[in-house]
């Protein structure tokens, strides 16, 4: 009986005894755990971007007219020589009472001045001929030797003159006579414009319909804007780089656009502007930035949704390596004088493990030297994890 019971206490200490030293025990410090893989590396220039199209034209008025309500809508596709919009002369101003009164006023003048030019070119013909008698009588009495030959020149000379004065005078009532057309075309009623000649505005390439500033009939100065046309298949996206970013972004780099709500787009970098421009960023600080435009390599069925003035995120891949050696760059840190290095889960236990990188991105390093694929290695590493410290990878 004695044996039994001290047989149970001895298994009861045994088993509070492992309690307690389980409880005191160090556990294993939970951490995040990612897989080193092969895969491709990329190191890119990021940036918000905007499509926009190669080529846009803007259809406007050549002249000012009356423009005829325009049917044609955003998204309407359009052939090049179709007819965009109607011009019609535009009307004239309207006239007020006393307009009225100086426009009636000013014609009355002007036909009393065809009255008196037609008097002067009567009294012209008039001295025409008195002239032409008098040269008679001259050249009659000159072959009898009754004058000299100075005064048959006189004579002759003005003849000349008096017909001069006939030409000048009707060369005035002609002056006389549109003055008065003018001014009674000032007094016609303001409807000229309905018995105008249209004229059509066609569009000079093919494409769609972009904009419709003058959708509604008015009348329109010359130059103003009646639509834009541009082909939606020739598209470019645009970007403002850095000046250090723009240096390595050189034409002909591969660029991936991104972020526009479809799949990536592949393009290549066409042109870099040669000029800078300083923008002030949400910050506040001034940027001395440059404009990147990227040329759509993929065909249209893959980008055919994008239209003009999407905002997109463009990558201009500045490095590019098949089959490197990548980790996350949040299992990175530093040690040492400047080295790099991670901590690898061997035996449930973290090891510091120095690498060689050979870049870095956004999410993935490329490393050259120090690790190997299949190894597991932490994640943002606690505070608590150290060199032989036990861990334990948290469940997804």
């Amino acid at each position: 009986m004695f044996r039994k019971k001290y047989l149970l206490l001895g298994v009861t200490a045994v088993a509070a005894a492992g309690l307690l030293a389980w409880a005191f025990s160090p556990k294993p410090v939970p951490v995040e755990t990612a897989t080193i893989v092969n895969g491709r590396y990329e190191q890119a220039i990021e940036e918000d971007g905007r499509t926009r199209l190669k080529d846009r034209y803007t259809v406007s008025a050549p002249v000012a007219a009356r423009v005829l309500r325009i049917s044609l809508r955003e998204g309407d596709r359009v052939a090049a020589g179709d007819t965009v919009a109607v011009l019609l002369p535009a009307m004239s101003a309207m006239v007020d009472a006393r307009s009225n009164r100086e426009a009636t006023e000013r014609h009355h003048a002007a036909k009393a001045n065809v009255t008196r030019a037609a008097a002067r070119v009567a009294r012209a013909q008039l001295g025409a001929e008195e002239a032409q008698l008098e040269l008679h009588r001259v050249e009659k009495l000159a072959r009898e030797g009754f004058l000299s030959a100075s005064r048959l020149d006189s004579a002759r000379l003005a003849l000349s003159g008096a017909r001069r004065e006939v030409d000048a005078a009707r060369a005035e009532r002609d002056a006389a006579g549109h003055d008065e057309a003018q001014a009674a075309a000032a007094l016609l009623p303001a409807n000229g414009a309905q018995g105008g000649k249209p004229l059509n505005v066609k569009s000079p390439v093919p494409g769609v319909v972009l904009k419709v500033p003058q959708a509604s009939e008015g009348t329109v100065p010359a130059g103003t804007a009646l639509l834009d046309v541009g082909d939606p298949a020739r598209m470019e996206v645009i970007a403002e780089l850095l000046t250090t970013d723009a240096v390595q972004a050189q034409p002909g780099r591969r660029a991936v656009v991104e972020r526009w709500g479809g799949p990536p787009v592949e393009g290549r970098v066409r042109r870099v502007e040669p000029a800078a421009f300083t923008k002030v960023s949400a910050l506040g600080i001034e940027e001395q930035r440059v404009k990147v435009i990227v040329d759509l390599d993929s065909p249209p069925p893959g980008w055919q949704a994008m239209g003009d003035g999407y905002r997109v995120t463009l990558r201009v891949i500045t490095q590019s390596v098949d089959q490197a050696l990548l980790a996350p760059v949040g299992a990175l840190f530093p040690i040492g004088d400047g080295g790099t290095g991670v901590y690898v889960v061997q035996d449930g236990k973290a090891k510091l493990q120095p690498v060689e990188l050979g870049g870095r991105n956004g999410n993935e390093a490329w490393v050259r030297g120090g690790l190997q694929a299949g190894q597991k290695v932490i994640v943002y590493p606690p505070p608590a994890v150290a060199e032989g410290k036990r861990v334990q990878a948290r469940r997804p």
